[in-house]
């Protein structure tokens, strides 16, 4: 198959997905394919795992911050274990985005909102 111009990048893009764990020093890892092969399907099943201890560790955060006698130390605690998660979780949305640009090649970038330099924010 022979693709050019734009659709070079997107196809090369498309076949490369950003894993769910980083290499040696937290450099990012890489698998190259359809999407169909062992390594992909690990990531599925890694990418899962992180989504759903995150819906579990945002329970356990509203439980603990409405406890009023939740220490300072069990609050620096969560905020760690929320810190790490988040970085999963955006790391999970950076490779599901990535794909998803590469499948829909036509679809417009989005735009951020404009807003007037002397309009307050909410």
């Amino acid at each position: 198959m022979n693709v050019s111009g734009e659709h070079t990048d997107r196809a090369v893009i498309s076949a490369m997905r950003l894993l769910p764990w980083t290499g040696e020093g937290g450099k990012p890892c890489y698998v190259v394919g359809d999407g169909t092969g062992l390594v992909s399907r690990k990531a599925d099943e890694v990418e899962s795992i992180q989504l759903d201890m995150a819906d579990e560790l945002l329970g356990h955060a509203a439980d603990l911050l409405a406890d009023d006698g939740a220490t300072g130390h069990q609050v620096r605690f969560l905020a760690g274990r929320l810190t790490e998660s988040l970085q999963q979780i955006v790391r999970v949305a950076e490779s599901r985005g990535s794909r998803l640009d590469a499948l829909l090649p036509d679809r417009p970038e989005p735009r951020e909102e404009e807003r007037k330099p002397d309009e307050d924010l909410p």
